[in-house]
């Protein structure tokens, strides 16, 4: 559940930011977590998405969904954990398909974080707070994969920056729909939060972020493809995004696309990564294999 919270701003008010103006007319919101709403896409004026530094007209109808708090703490769980590779610094895990990432409304158990509180104790970054520790980035629940944790805060600083500056090597494999008829490309097309549908992102130019997937094809099968994807940024279901933006949605993406019988999901895999180790300085690279349930379908497309 969430709250929606309608403002009228005066004449007065034009010239004032959007994100000072409802932090001052709203006493639970300070102006930062306005800016997170505004990121969110939760916040309209006049029924629009806007930016943080939007400056009032005067007169607008301004809306703004404030969901529910989350939970101040994530429990440890003893659920175990595919761990690749592990360290003083950091680990890399191997997530499996249809687990989420980190608690969230409805979501509260049975996470990664839960888990990793458990394997890891205290030994986790602590700048995404209580409710995210250790998580540098995310996959989404129904994506399985490859995920690098932080064990400190200097790792996890370190890591975020090569991330911000697209040196952090992320690829993908997928089984897209329809048949490719160019073999390799980029998609650069920016993202941000649908108008209507809040829980869904789109390409559009208001109030987005640019977004840069690089794809070729492994092998197509008749109206599938199996597919190689490299993220040059890393936004919000940005792959699913992307591929159903130029007429390939990821098979069993029901959010995108449409569902796959005998797969939950979407058929996508986070392949492998590779980063600079934030204390020795050396390049690691690491991949996994693809999950039983990504070659079970691949095995039923090479038999049509």
């Amino acid at each position: 559940m969430s709250d929606k919270v309608t403002l009228v701003c005066g004449a007065e008010s034009a010239g004032a930011r959007i994100d000072k103006y409802i932090s001052d007319n709203i006493a639970e919101l300070t102006r930062s977590a306005v800016q997170g709403l505004i990121a969110d896409g939760l916040v309209l004026a006049d029924g629009k998405p806007v930016s943080k530094n939007y400056k009032l007209r005067g007169g607008e109808t301004i809306e703004a969904e404030i969901p529910e708090p989350q939970a101040m703490d994530a429990v440890p769980e003893d659920i175990p954990l595919d761990i690749v590779y592990e360290d003083a610094d950091l680990l890399v895990v191997n997530k499996p398909k249809g687990m989420v990432v980190h608690p969230a409304h409805g979501n509260y158990t049975g996470t990664l974080v839960n888990a990793l509180l458990h394997h890891c104790g205290d030994s986790l970054s602590g700048i995404n707070g209580v409710i995210r520790p250790g998580i540098v980035h995310r996959i989404d629940k129904d994506t399985s994969g490859l995920l690098i944790v932080a064990k400190n805060d200097a790792s996890h600083l370190h890591l975020a920056e090569q991330i911000k500056v697209h040196s952090f090597t992320r690829e993908y494999e997928a089984v897209a729909c329809g048949h490719f008829k160019e073999t390799e490309g980029t998609v650069d097309a920016p993202i941000g939060r649908h108008k209507t549908d809040r829980k869904k992102m789109c390409v559009t130019t208001e109030n987005s972020r640019n977004a840069v997937t690089h794809y070729s094809v492994i092998k197509q099968y008749g109206g599938y493809a199996h597919v190689r994807l490299r993220l040059e940024t890393g936004r919000t279901h940005q792959i699913r995004v992307h591929l159903a933006y130029i007429g390939h949605p990821v098979l069993g993406d029901a959010v995108y696309g449409k569902p796959y019988k005998g797969i939950e999901g979407q058929c996508l895999h986070a392949r492998k990564i590779g980063f600079i180790h934030p204390t020795t300085g050396e390049y690691m690279e690491f991949t996994s294999d693809l999950p039983d349930y990504f070659v079970s379908v691949l095995n039923k497309l090479e038999k049509m």
